[in-house]
């Protein structure tokens, strides 16, 4: 990887696009892959993949394209998915639940070791072999099952708090499902994942399309 670029954001948030899409295409028994026939799938230029690639070394053969399951495990090494990371969900509701159901973490390389919550009724069932412990075990059993990332999944009343207790625990990255901005030393890392935002602008640009006919109507 060429350290002294700076990687731009965008940059990096397709990585995950091209995994994805890779790994798709591995399962379809594709082992070789032009960059025309990835940015088809993608809806990316052809121009953008190879650049976007570039910034992190030389992948493929020109006149041939990208060696599918190599260029899976390149992208997975850049990603770091190759770390195995623990996570823990705190939050065991619908949303919660869901998360701790999802299949891909493993086959990504995240572990599910812990779940938490405040609820009795939920507190001891188990989801993916995984028991839920009461959140005041936090912060023993995150340090003792060596936690590295912290799912947020509860109401935005008690996200900084959770936040807390997870930063205090010793987690280094925290995956934000509550509606709110939580605050966190400058080392941890977090990205935020509110599902109402999508949504709204998903509403946005239906209610502009909905104008538009109204007006050729």
């Amino acid at each position: 990887m060429k350290d002294h670029i700076v990687i731009s954001k965008a940059t990096i948030d397709r990585l995950p696009l091209y995994f994805r899409t890779l790994r798709l295409g591995q399962e379809e028994g594709i082992e070789i892959i032009s960059s025309e026939e990835l940015g088809q799938r993608l809806g990316v230029t052809p121009e953008q993949i190879r650049k976007d690639l570039a910034s992190f070394g030389q992948f493929g053969k020109k006149g041939v394209g990208y060696y599918v399951r190599e260029l899976i495990r390149n992208i997975g090494e850049i990603l770091g998915l190759h770390y195995n990371w623990n996570i823990a969900v705190v939050g065991i509701g619908h949303l919660g639940s869901a998360l701790a159901n999802y299949q891909n973490f493993s086959s990504l390389g995240f572990n599910l070791v812990a779940m938490f919550d405040s609820d009795p009724e939920v507190i001891g069932k188990s989801i993916n072999g995984v028991e839920v412990v009461d959140i005041e075990k936090l912060g023993e059993i995150v340090k003792e099952r060596n936690v590295h990332i912290g799912v947020i999944a509860v109401p935005a009343v008690f996200a900084q708090t959770v936040a807390d207790k997870l930063v205090t625990a010793g987690v280094s990255g925290i995956w934000n499902f509550a509606p709110i901005k939580i605050n966190v030393p400058e080392n941890i890392r977090v990205v935020n994942e509110d599902l109402s935002v999508g949504l709204s602008s998903l509403s946005y640009h239906l209610s502009r399309k909905m104008l538009k006919n109204n007006d050729q109507s």
